[in-house]
């Protein structure tokens, strides 16, 4: 093992903190022109730094333009054994910042602005422990300086001590973009694994996400390392009612009512959660709209939903089985509800004493109905509904629609389905290059932890939602149920047929703070500089250290 002199030390988190700043000095919100140039210029502050031969500093572009670019930087030691070290450099928007916008991403600045906020109008519980930290000089805000550009700072800085220090094995950093949207960096990026192994004659026998942790206590649990990942899926609801004048409510089914009791019964719902590994997360609404394009007295003839659903080990099949009987619930809930509400008012035009059930339906049923019935009005609808600048959601709510109308079905009914990109879980498998991993975890978290004076702990499961999903040891077996009942699956997704993941033994282990995404982000200093790089660095030793006779998975093979 190296020397981990206090020279040695300083040196690291000097460099980190230096490489943290600077990034989050450069803008880089998720679409805009300024993460199209982020990739470029990180590429050329690394080619800059770690010169050839030492290292080798490479792009390439992410679709579907290439303007885009993940960023690669393969750092040489001996043989052919490589870990891959990953994060994203996009980040979300600053306008919430307010008048502190224009500074979001200076962090020196930022603090000092922010203190002065708070000290005139903190007043709830996060803006008062926002005050304390920033206060004590232990944490720094900064649009993107906790998710996740410190975390990539912590990466480059170990391929630096490795360009010095390393001797077996070799470092391949990967810097990608669109993490907060679609994951189009990491898509990109997980397939281009296997070029680059055979390219350079690399064997990636193990990775590490470097993404934030989330903790607003005392560090305890963001002083972690995350064996596996959740998943994430969208499950979405298309509600067809029998639009009416709204001065004649009973004779007409509004989709938005039921639409709304669907959420109101999927919302947090057991019957949804994993709970399989650790604290488990409730299902919540993300998207609730009607489908008109502007204001009428009609009532909505359409509506939709859309819900985030972590996974852990449930499978889509389940997960979308769960909902749809969700949803005849909460449809049949609400016609009951509304046939004793009709009693109450005088007579007149009803629709609802004909209206015996609301079926509910996959998307899969409504597509392949169309297609088989009039292929023609099923390749109008698709391309109809593809609108580049709308959100993936919004183009599979578009092209149900169209579905919808060109099937000649009548409501009121309920569509189910996938409306974005599936995340996947992912967990360490028993072949030796994940069990060297996970054994080098393991005793980095002791020994790390032991010369910082903190605790360091593994935990199972990384609980937010991140590009480890492609590039870990996913299971692609359920992507057929999702492919089914997601709208626009070939034309959107762009999933590879062979393999969308690199199934690479994954583990995150990143920087912690508090409050990102909103104006009170911020990085714990001491961890994020002083702790992280060095038990990354232990890590990656450990695993050149240990198995080296055994034989590891080829990427994107099944273990």
């Amino acid at each position: 093992m190296a020397d981990h002199g206090v020279a040695g030390s300083a040196r690291v988190a000097a460099s980190a903190q230096a490489w943290a700043i600077a990034m989050t000095r450069r803008p880089s919100v998720t679409g805009s022109a300024d993460e199209a140039s982020f990739g470029p210029w990180l590429s050329e502050q690394l080619s800059t730094r770690l010169k050839a031969p030492a290292a080798e500093v490479w792009t390439f572009g992410v679709p579907p333009d290439g303007r885009r670019q993940c960023v690669a930087m393969l750092v040489r030691g001996r043989g052919r054994e490589t870990v891959l070290l990953t994060g994203h450099y996009d980040t979300v928007a600053v306008s919430d910042y307010g008048d502190l916008a224009a500074i979001a991403t200076e962090p020196e600045a930022l603090a000092a602005a922010l203190m002065r906020r708070l000290d005139r109008s903190a007043s709830t519980p996060a803006e008062m422990r926002a005050k304390a930290d920033l206060a004590s000089g232990a944490f720094l805000p900064g649009r993107g300086l906790l998710d996740m550009k410190a975390g990539l700072a912590a990466g480059i800085a170990v391929a630096e001590r490795f360009a010095r220090e390393g001797d077996r094995g070799n470092i391949l950093f990967v810097a990608v973009p669109d993490e907060e949207r679609s994951s189009d960096g990491a898509r990109r990026a997980a397939p281009e694994l296997r070029a680059i192994a055979r390219e350079h004659d690399l064997d990636l026998i193990g990775a590490v996400n470097l993404d934030a942790i989330a903790d607003d206590g005392d560090g305890s649990a963001g002083r972690s390392v995350a064996l596996g990942t959740i998943g994430k899926l969208l499950p979405t609801a298309f509600v067809v009612g029998l639009p009416t004048h709204a001065g004649f409510p009973q004779a007409g089914l509004n989709a938005a009512v039921l639409a709304a009791a669907i959420v109101s019964r999927a919302e947090w719902a057991v019957e949804l959660t994993d709970h399989l590994a650790g604290p488990a997360t409730p299902p919540s609404l993300l998207i609730l709209r009607d489908g008109r394009g502007g204001y009428d007295v009609t009532t909505p003839a359409t509506a939709y939903a859309a819900f985030n659903v972590n996974i852990v080990r449930r499978t889509p099949a389940s997960v979308l089985d769960a909902f749809d009987a969700l949803c005849h619930e909460a449809v049949d809930g609400m016609l009951s509800a509304l046939r004793e509400r009709a009693t109450r008012f005088r007579p007149g035009p009803t629709a609802i004493g004909s209206v015996h059930e609301v079926p509910v339906l996959r998307f899969s049923a409504l597509a392949d109905h169309v297609r088989s019935h009039d292929p023609v009005r099923f390749d109008r609808a698709r391309e109809a509904a593809d609108e580049p600048a709308a959100s993936l959601p919004e183009r599979c709510r578009r092209l149900t629609e169209r579905l919808w109308h060109a099937s000649g079905w009548q409501g009121p009914a309920v569509v189910t389905g996938f409306g974005s990109v599936p995340y996947l879980p992912t967990h360490l498998s028993a072949s030796p290059a994940a069990r060297r991993l996970e054994q080098a975890a393991q005793q980095a978290t002791r020994i790390v932890g032991t010369r910082h004076g903190v605790t360091i702990r593994c935990e199972p499961v990384f609980a937010g939602i991140s590009d480890m999903s492609f590039f870990g040891e996913a299971d692609e077996g359920p992507l057929d149920d999702i492919a089914r009942n997601t709208p626009g699956w070939a034309s959107w997704i762009g999933w590879p047929e062979t393999a969308g993941v690199a199934g690479v033994p994954i583990i995150n282990a990143g920087p912690w703070g508090r409050d990102y995404h909103t104006p009170l982000e911020r990085l714990d200093v001491h961890y994020a500089f002083g702790v992280l790089p060095d038990l990354i660095f232990d890590i990656v030793e450990r695993v050149f250290a240990t198995g080296a006779s055994e034989p590891s998975i080829p990427v994107g093979a099944s273990p």
